[in-house]
């Protein structure tokens, strides 16, 4: 009885423990009523784990935490990954070194980070090309960068919508192709489904 027992254990394991893009999504969602301003403020954070008050945050707060929601620590992976190609990431700040209350809640990192790990998808305008969990980033006019999570849910007109916040906290909104898209990823580490 023992080994049938231990078999069912190894076989179930991973699939009680597995994650998917639908997780992310609902992951993302929860923080919706939650946060419910944008506060871009640099602060001192923990590290690891360090996150600014759950009501409060910025665009790249919201795909933070739904990773980290489902184990994924983007501070921590964003920060070992910089210190190990440094040259890969953008300068915009005058940092001369990685900066753990920060670097992993500014746009331009994340999507060095995103695409050096192999999740760059190609940009398109097709609704279809867009599924529930992947990443998107856009600049704003005149030149902000912005980040958002595609939900899981369409707009009447088929087109997917995002979970994000521009300014009035964490919503849910037809804004993916509302503005310049300039990335597309789907990160994914936690799942080898497509």
């Amino acid at each position: 009885m023992r080994p049938l027992l231990a078999v069912f254990l190894f076989l179930c394991v991973p699939f009680a423990d597995a994650r998917s893009a639908k997780d992310l999504v609902k992951a993302a969602r929860t923080q919706v009523g939650v946060t419910t301003g944008y506060d871009p403020a640099y602060r001192k954070l923990a590290f690891p784990g360090g996150d600014v008050p759950p009501d409060r945050g910025v665009c790249t707060d919201v795909v933070i935490r739904a990773y980290r929601k489902l184990g994924i620590d983007l501070q921590a992976l964003v920060n070992r990954d910089m210190r190990a190609a440094w040259s890969a990431y953008p300068k915009h700040w005058g940092l001369k070194s990685t900066d753990t209350n920060i670097d992993h809640r500014r746009v331009p990192n994340l999507e060095v980070f995103f695409r050096r790990h192999g999740s760059a998808l190609p940009l398109s305008e097709r609704a279809g090309d867009y599924k529930p969990g992947d990443i998107v980033t856009w600049l704003l006019p005149p030149h902000l960068p912005h980040i958002g999570i595609v939900a899981d849910e369409r707009s009447a007109n088929g087109t997917p919508l995002v979970i994000h916040n521009i300014g009035a906290g964490t919503q849910v909104e037809d804004i993916l192709f509302a503005f310049k898209m300039v990335g597309h990823y789907r990160y994914l580490p936690f799942t080898s489904a497509p």
